[in-house]
């Protein structure tokens, strides 16, 4: 039986990322993050976010997120900085936290267990975790999917001390 994954992230952290996802969305267009940390086991702390319109100016043009090649260098440019590795990514969509067919077929780091999030309605304030849509990458374009109550199992949003 497969284990889990757990994404850990702070609450106030939390707080930020969706808000400036929705602010980056101009209320009609995808936004998204990559998500940095450190592992342990099948457990991932994020401790810092990097927009994908940071790495690549061009990111949202076409209304939904694309990356560009050179947007990669910098992102391992910034975990190299940092000390840091990509925990998993996220985006939004304008309505549910479904995966669409692009999001199945490109995902955005292609390695089993990478991990992507689905936030809903463009990340519009509360974003409740039931509400998200939780992806493990399988590898070969598969996908370990966790909805519902089931994400609470899997995306720990932690108060801090």
């Amino acid at each position: 039986m497969d284990t889990d994954p757990c994404l850990q992230i702070a609450r106030p952290l939390w707080s930020v990322l969706t808000r400036e996802l929705h602010r980056r969305t101009e209320g009609h267009h995808e936004a998204g993050a990559f998500l940095l940390g450190t592992s342990k086991h099948a457990t991932r702390r994020v401790l810092s976010v990097i927009y994908y319109d940071e790495l690549d100016a061009r990111a949202y043009n076409s209304g939904v997120c694309i990356l560009h090649s050179t947007a990669f260098g910098h992102l391992w440019d910034r975990c190299a900085a940092q000390g840091l590795a990509v925990m998993a990514d996220v985006h939004v969509h304008g309505s549910s936290a479904g995966q669409s067919q692009s999001d199945r077929e490109n995902p955005m780091i292609a390695r089993p267990g990478h991990i992507a999030l689905i936030l809903p309605l463009l990340a519009r304030s509360p974003v409740r975790r039931w509400a998200i849509g939780f992806y493990e990458y399988r590898g070969e374009h598969r996908w370990r999917t966790y909805r519902g109550c089931d994400v609470a199992r899997v995306l720990k949003i932690e108060d801090t001390p």
